[in-house]
């Protein structure tokens, strides 16, 4: 069963009492020693829905349950877990609906448009930036929340061309299972991999399991098939074109304003069974980059490259806080990879690496599985932290190998100031190109109960602009949401927005695809 309040199911929780001297050991620092417990449901006080459902066949698969809406309010951001585990819901969809095909997203979007309610959709979500959060402008008269998960088939398999057909509802482990019946595999493991959807995935540019080469599900994405307010959205399945500006790719992190993704043709592969890795250890962080990029710029294309600095070595385990580690790994199916392991350790060697198991094992060691588990775990440890006083969020960005030293100064730096001391801020690399890394930050404080929001709005501010202004991306792959539109709106050129909201004024001509991501869609004229 999901958690009413925080992430994932709630018989995987992590009792924040028995383990609050383990994370006070870790962070460092003192814990007020209580333990927030989250407002039962039956207490919430919710406003009633402002708007009826649609009439017919549409209101069968519409709800205005207040257990429903509440589930549907808010995504899984630490700010989303804060509001929630204190029942605080500013912002709640009136109507939520679960369309059982395409003619259901139609009838839904048309019947919105008229009685001018926004439509937000959502799939697993584990948006962290408020992208299915119900905060709309105040001239709708209401919200409506489309639940896509009902769109979850896999709908066709080529084994020829190595791709699938998957409907945008499926969460990550029902598109592994059915894939696996076929000896195939998306190989796409997001941090959310448990809930979120093939639909999310592609509307926030997500990034997945490769950290090099195949970083982004935009590179495994073969078409998409999306309904809008004017019309179904189809492109041609092929393998490349050059054929004008791509419609995949304008879908590809449109993060629902410009349509309902329903589907798409992914591309997929056969099951690696070759694999081999390595934790390496390091001096600095720093010291790892250089290694990092060497390996990457040589032409390896490691499937796992994530360099985590000192503390957070420390705080997964993977390390005695004395080193950096970059947890290295290769996979393929039907030939060996050994090879390709030997020659990336030697590079980190020339950069000062140092490793204990010997190169080659099939398994990996030990430190490689223990990241892999606190990888997994580490949302739910979040929720932990959060039920004992403890300001816990992340910041990802990418930027320029020559840049990227002085950007984790910066970012660093202002975070801190923000937030005071004790404050830690860790950071590792999540993914890696020829070109720069996407740099992970953990930003980690005591915070007075009461006080969490005001302090964490004050941190982002700061982490944002030191992010913008040393150059970097204001998101790498959590997308951009409600939360990061202040700098998103600084990235992006001018005429890139004004072609933007043209697409939207003429995709959606009412402006009700979640309104606030992303771009500010003009009102419709009373005519």
């Amino acid at each position: 069963m999901r958690s009413r309040w925080g992430w994932g199911f709630e018989d995987a929780a992590i009792d924040a009492r028995a383990a609050a001297p383990a994370i006070a050991g870790v962070l460092g620092f003192e814990l007020d020693g209580a333990v927030e417990e989250p407002v039962a449901l039956e207490r919430l006080r919710i406003a009633g829905p402002r708007v009826e459902p649609p009439r017919g066949s549409l209101g069968a698969i519409c709800s205005t349950d207040r257990a429903e809406r509440v589930a549907h309010a808010y995504g899984c951001s630490y700010v989303d877990a804060v509001r929630s585990l204190r029942g605080v819901y500013e912002h709640l969809p009136d109507i939520v609906a679960r369309p059982r095909d395409e003619r259901d997203v139609e009838g839904l979007l048309a019947w919105a448009s008229a009685a001018n309610v926004a439509a937000i959709p959502y799939g697993g979500g584990t948006s962290v930036v408020g992208g299915v959060e119900a905060r709309v402008p105040g001239r709708f008269d209401g919200v409506l929340t489309l639940d896509l998960g009902v769109l979850d088939a896999l709908h066709e398999v080529d084994v020829v061309s190595l791709a699938a057909r998957i409907g945008a509802g499926a969460a990550g482990p029902r598109i592994e299972e059915r894939l696996r019946a076929h000896g195939l595999t998306m190989r796409f493991y997001p941090q959310s991999f448990e809930l979120s959807t093939l639909g999310g995935w592609i509307a926030t540019r997500a990034g997945g399991h490769f950290a090099t080469r195949l970083t982004h599900v935009d590179d495994l994405v073969e078409s998409v098939r999306a309904v809008t307010p004017s019309g179904v959205w189809a492109s041609r399945r092929l393998p490349g074109s050059g054929a004008g500006p791509s419609p995949d790719r304008l879908l590809l992190g449109s993060e629902g304003v410009l349509g309902v993704i329903t589907e798409a043709w992914v591309r997929v592969r056969r099951r690696p069974d070759s694999r081999a890795a390595r934790a390496v250890r390091f001096p600095s962080l720093l010291r790892g980059a250089e290694a990092v990029r060497a390996v990457v710029q040589s032409g390896l294309t490691p499937a796992a490259c994530r360099l985590v600095d000192e503390v957070e070595a420390l705080h997964t385990g993977t390390g005695d806080g004395s080193s950096a580690v970059l947890v290295l790994g290769f996979e393929a199916a039907g030939r060996p990879v050994e090879h390709e392991l030997w020659a990336a350790l030697a590079i980190c060697r020339e950069h000062g690496g140092e490793w204990d198991a010997p190169a080659g094992a099939r398994a990996g060691d030990g430190a490689v599985r223990t990241w892999r588990a606190a990888f997994l775990r580490m949302p739910y440890v979040r929720d932990a932290m959060l039920r004992l006083g403890v300001l816990a969020e992340t910041l990802e960005t990418a930027i320029t190998w020559d840049r990227f030293p002085s950007l984790h100064e910066q970012v660093t730096g202002a975070v801190r100031e923000a937030l005071g001391e004790p404050c830690r801020v860790t950071c590792r690399i999540t993914h890696v190109y020829p070109d720069g890394p996407a740099p992970y930050f953990t930003v980690l404080a005591p915070v007075r109960r009461g006080d969490e929001l005001a302090r964490w709005h004050a941190m982002k501010h700061a982490a944002g602009e030191a992010i913008i202004a040393g150059g970097g991306t204001i998101t790498h792959h959590h997308a951009v949401g409600r939360d990061h539109r202040p700098w998103y709106d600084r990235q992006r050129p001018e005429p890139f927005a004004a072609a933007l909201g043209a697409a939207k004024a003429a995709l959606d001509p009412a402006g009700i695809l979640n309104p606030g991501v992303l771009i500010d869609a003009p009102v419709p004229s009373a005519s």
